[in-house]
This record gives C-alpha cells, structure tokens and sequence, in this order.
C-alpha cells in the first residue's frame, strides 16, 4: 500500500503543528523549508485541511495556520480518509472504471479489500498526538512508539 504524496503532506503539516509549542501558529513557507517540499504544493494541501476542518488558518500580519482542536481529538485513519479520495489498491476496486477481465472469479479483490480495512484500523489506533508522544527535536520530527488505549479520544 501506498498513500499519495498530498496525504503524506498532509501528516507532515498536522505533526509540524502539533509539534509546535503551546497553541503556535506557523507559515506554509516555514513548514516547505523544513520539509524539503514544494511551498506551492503545500499551499493546495493547507487549503484542503482548511476546508476538512483539521486546521484554522489566518491571513496577514502574524497570520498563519494552526491545528482547529487538540492533537489527541485527530485520529490518523480520519485525515487517511479525508485526504485519499478512493484508495483503489487496483483497477477493480472502481466499479465505473474497471477493466479486468477476470474480476468476477478472482479472489484477489476480496483479500485486498480485507488488507485496506486492517490497514484503516490500525491507523484508527493513533492521533496526532500519539504520532509525536515520544519525538525528541525540532517541531516536525517524528519517532515510532507504541498505540495508546487503541481508540481516539473525543474529550479534551
């Protein structure tokens, strides 16, 4: 499996905010240069969160973007679902576009289907705060640890 490069984006913006100290605000410009990546692609990306709700942003003099609610209220599956239009692992998985001839005896779909659900319920276990619980270092950088209870808390 493999999530497209404006969702891998998109987790790199909302860990870099969520890194921040307090309720920090922070640039597109200053998040691309930290990352590496392109300032206009990333403004495509904000925008998107923007408008999913995930985070506010603000315009002019010491405007910027920050998270719209606490880190451990984000849970990774939700933006996996809300920046991954379809997530066809293959062609067949799009019943309007589908072109494989041997769909109807293959079992292939059903196991990958199975894989993409195992895969959306792991990322269920983890928020945003859990994806940098344990990091060390300069806002954005990210270290593996283990889930917490396994279940996104909705309270602050």
């Amino acid at each position: 499996m493999q999530l497209t490069q404006f969702t891998d984006y998109s987790l790199r913006v909302l860990i870099y905010l969520t890194r921040l100290p307090g309720p920090g605000m922070a640039t597109v410009p200053e998040i691309a240069d930290h990352h590496g990546i392109s300032r206009h692609h990333l403004v495509k990306v904000v925008h998107n969160l923007a408008q999913q709700g995930l985070i506010i942003t603000t315009r002019g003099k010491g405007g910027g973007i920050q998270l719209a609610r606490p880190p451990h209220t984000i849970g990774l599956g939700d933006v996996v679902r809300l920046t991954e239009p379809h997530m066809d692992l293959v062609e067949c998985f799009d019943l309007k576009t589908n072109q494989c001839r041997i769909v109807r005896g293959c079992f292939l779909k059903a196991a990958l289907h199975e894989a993409r659900r195992s895969f959306m319920a792991v990322l269920d276990k983890y928020t945003l705060a859990d994806a940098t619980r344990a990091g060390f270092g300069k806002p954005g950088e990210l270290s593996v640890t283990e889930p917490h209870s396994g279940a996104v808390d909705r309270e602050p």
